[in-house]
């Protein structure tokens, strides 16, 4: 080990180009920044998405991660596509690794051979399971015990390449896809953990030490085929958060905590959407038609009828073009919902 630090007190530190937009990516960039420092690494660059106007006024907002590297310094290159253009521009600051979570582009051939030692990915399930963009939504829905989190070689192929490290967390139920990614803003599930495994990879190519091996949670440095049943997840639209009443209490609550941030769990009522926010599975049982809200229990909260007779119990919706609110604020300005049936 005293061999290892003189070996790398004498080195450069590993350059890096940084790929991501979002906050969870933007947590992980902040801890590696700090990290690096003390362990022979550096972010030397940022790519991530271009601005994106919001508001009446469509002011250019720029992504998670683009805050933080500036607040730090480091420079932001953010590509509408990753062409010559790209290229040109980040060939010149000699990069030895680039290292993606959360970016959302697909890197060629002629992007990836810019890196001597290639590129890898954090992304949040136990590969090969869940390849794809929404794998922390697909564990909810699945009512997984526990989330994995996997470092793996960056491949042509999307979340096919070499497994270079990975963990998992215990899930108990109850958490939503934002409280996994995002947590409080600062931290979360799955940027601590991908942060220490991050950090661990990249101590280890910096010491290209294959005996740190035993000491992390490593399958190895260079990385090892996955192994097991592929599975896959795409992209959410809007449309894939509306609610069957005719599904149990038990999977329509997963999808409610799966789909909070995006894109919502929504039924109809009164010809207008109404979005189901946070709800519980229901003790009772029922024999009314599914999307028929029961008499109304104000100690428990608004029930609906599922399709196997079980109970969803709500207790924060919002009406559309009103405001979130609990389901007693809700029910004083609307009792006319009680027996009525949801679409």
């Amino acid at each position: 080990k005293q061999k290892r630090r003189q070996k790398r007190s004498i080195m450069r530190k590993l350059r890096i180009l940084y790929a991501g937009s979002p906050l969870a990516s933007a947590m992980v960039l902040q801890n590696l920044i700090a990290r690096g420092q003390k362990n022979g690494y550096e972010i030397t660059a940022v790519l991530t998405n271009p601005p994106s106007s919001r508001g009446r006024h469509k002011e250019l907002i720029p992504t998670e991660v683009a805050r933080v590297a500036e607040a730090h310094g480091i420079p932001v290159f953010a590509f509408e596509h990753l062409k010559s253009e790209a290229r040109e521009a980040l060939l010149p600051l000699k990069c030895d690794l680039l290292l993606c979570f959360d970016y959302g582009h697909i890197f060629g051939v002629k992007f990836l051979t810019m890196f001597p030692l290639g590129g890898i990915n954090l992304h949040p399930s136990a590969l090969p399971k869940y390849r794809g963009c929404t794998p922390v939504p697909a564990a909810i829905l699945h009512g997984d015990k526990e989330l994995g989190i996997s470092v793996q070689r960056l491949a042509l192929k999307t979340d096919e390449g070499d497994i270079v490290a990975k963990t998992s967390v215990a899930l108990n139920g109850t958490e939503t896809t934002q409280s996994l990614m995002d947590g409080d803003g600062t931290h979360s599930v799955v940027t601590d953990a991908g942060t220490n495994l991050l950090d661990g990879v990249l101590q280890a190519i910096v010491s290209d030490a294959d005996e740190m091996c035993g000491e992390l949670p490593y399958i190895s440095p260079k990385g090892v085929p996955q192994s097991g049943e592929a599975s896959y997840t795409g992209f959410l639209s809007k449309e894939d958060g509306r609610i069957d009443w005719n599904a149990s209490a038990t999977e329509i609550e997963r999808k409610i905590r799966a789909y909070t941030p995006f894109p919502l769990c929504f039924t109809t009522w009164n010809g207008l959407n109404l979005l189901i926010l946070k709800a519980t599975i229901g003790a009772a049982h029922t024999n009314e038609q599914p999307g028929t809200v029961l008499p109304y229990q104000k100690a428990v909260g608004i029930e609906i009828a599922c399709g196997d007779g079980s109970v969803l119990v709500v207790t924060e919706l919002q009406q559309q073009t009103k405001k979130a609110m609990d389901y007693k604020s809700f029910i004083n300005g609307a009792r006319a919902i009680i027996g009525s049936r949801l679409g």
